[in-house]
């Protein structure tokens, strides 16, 4: 069992050594973690402390002994998260103090300066779970349509039996609302909601109205400095004229970053549609690369830079001011709502039932405002029970999820089972063995795909885990092809044209 006094030790030096703490802290920071571990008594180490680069190195055999000793029970990931964010906190910083570094940096160095320091200390505090997002299996695919960032998403744990067990035992208060709401910061959570104590919030005044808006992080990372902004009102995503001037707002204060939201209906909306957010960050997508490939003019608004982008989804960017984005993107959304072209498979609603809407991205342009408008409409037929613009039969053994917000923009969230999958399929492939990955329950679905790449493909222990990464590349893009209310043919370019002579 590993000396407690010694990881403790460690994880002082650590928080100094990230700027958590002073110098002056020590003794305190100490005796609070001791408190943490129900310690009443401290015995200082002789070997020499050594620093690592992550909390995680020193909270994981901080957790094995704190097991042993009956302070986690069960021993489960849940349980686990929930008491080495008790550990974390006794290094944060009250809200109020990061709310005034934050002020101060950006009025005296800058935006970047300021969001660097916060993205810092939220990797620092373990709120980022830097150990666990780089699990994640992470390359770029060349497409037609620039390279893509493909993720496989090994970071999240699967949840253990002990812990679902728990969380049905939980009495239910209803607080934090969600997950989203501004109440999760500083909360120690339970077996049914993750611990938030290490979590620190910078609010924004995105419209000048004094409504301030939140900025975080997200706990798992998909892309550099991947941030949330959330309403400080727990109320249901709603795209509005507000919504696109809170996009650019937000890239007015923060220059650096890009923003959107996800859409605003089921199925081309994201995973929580409750509560009103945006997310951003520090990344450039290939979807911001693409090219415009078709200029056009918005006739009420001349002055406004506005063309087609070439992209599997449908996509129409906006270049110029603020001011003119924001009652350009309104005006092309309320079209958009009341838009039907049976033709194309493009009804605004069933009944009283919408179906259009859009996904919005903001981002700077030098001294101007751009933004992306990705056109979303959510029908469903017999045919597709899942969505008419949604992934197909066909690329469900690759992805058969929701299209939000980081797909549309060209970077997949792909299932964990997909690593274990991958790398079954290369042997048979080289072996050129269709018929055992027909046979073999785990990979099955994947055998048209299979029988595909044998044809088009040699495949050799040296070549077969980068074929595959490519394939899984080509199988996104015609995802984000299924999910284009206009498809990229002939048929598909006129149906585009009718929508634009409307605007």
């Amino acid at each position: 069992m590993a000396d407690i006094y010694r990881l403790t030790d460690q994880l002082v030096a650590y928080a100094l050594a990230n700027e958590l703490i002073e110098k002056e802290d020590q003794i305190w920071a100490r005796n609070e973690l001791l408190a943490v571990l129900g310690l009443t008594d401290y015995k200082p180490s002789s070997a020499k402390v050594k620093i690592p680069k992550t909390a995680a190195e020193i909270l994981t055999p901080m957790c094995d002994w704190a097991a042993a000793h009956g302070l986690i029970s069960p021993d489960t990931v849940t349980q686990r998260d929930l008491f080495d964010t008790r550990l974390m906190n006794v290094f944060a910083a009250r809200p109020a103090e990061v709310i005034s570094e934050f002020a101060l940096l950006y009025k005296t160095r800058g935006p970047r300066a300021a969001t660097d320091k916060f993205y810092r200390d939220a990797r620092a505090l373990n709120y980022i779970r830097t150990d666990r997002v780089a699990k994640n299996r992470v390359w770029k695919a060349a497409t037609p349509y620039g390279e893509l960032d493909i993720t496989i998403n090994m970071s999240k744990p699967e949840k253990d039996p002990k812990d679902i067990a728990a969380a049905l035992q939980v009495k239910t208060s209803g607080y934090p609302a969600c997950l989203l709401c501004k109440e999760n910061e500083g909360y120690a959570g339970h077996a049914a909601h993750p611990a938030r104590q290490n979590l620190r919030l910078i609010p924004l005044d995105l419209l000048g109205d004094g409504k301030p808006w939140y900025l975080q992080y997200s706990p798992y990372v998909y892309y550099n400095e991947h941030c949330i902004c959330l309403s400080g009102a727990h109320e249901p995503m709603k795209l509005t004229k507000k919504s696109f001037a809170r996009l650019l707002g937000f890239v007015e204060l923060l220059p650096h970053y890009f923003i959107g939201s996800n859409a605003d209906l089921p199925i081309v909306g994201g995973s929580i549609l409750t509560h009103d957010h945006f997310q951003g960050g520090r990344y450039t997508f290939a979807m911001e690369k693409a090219p415009v490939e078709k200029r056009f003019t918005l006739k009420k608004f001349p002055r406004v830079k506005a063309g087609i982008v070439r992209w599997p989804m449908s996509v129409i960017r906006l270049n110029g001011s603020k001011k003119e984005l924001t009652e350009a993107s309104d005006y092309i959304l309320k079209k958009w709502r009341a838009y039907s072209d049976p033709q194309a498979d493009i009804l605004a609603f069933s009944g009283k039932t919408p179906h259009n809407t859009i996904t919005p991205i903001a981002r700077r342009r030098g001294k101007n405002f751009e933004i992306d408008l990705v056109l979303r409409n959510n029908r469903t037929t017999e045919q597709f029970p899942l969505g008419i613009f949604h992934p197909h039969a066909e690329v469900h053994h690759i992805k058969k999820e929701n299209i939000g917000l980081i797909e549309v923009m060209g970077l997949a969230v792909l299932p964990a089972r997909l690593a274990a999958e991958l790398a079954a399929l290369e042997k048979p492939l080289i072996r050129r063995d269709l018929k055992a990955i027909q046979k073999d329950p785990a990979l099955n679905k994947h055998a048209a795909w299979a029988e595909e790449l044998l044809a088009k493909y040699k495949f050799t222990a040296k070549n077969a885990k980068s074929i595959l990464q490519k394939e899984v590349g080509s199988v996104f893009a015609k995802v984000l092809e299924y999910a284009g209310v206009y498809k990229r043919t002939p048929q598909g370019r006129e149906a585009f044209e009718r929508f634009l002579k409307r605007l």
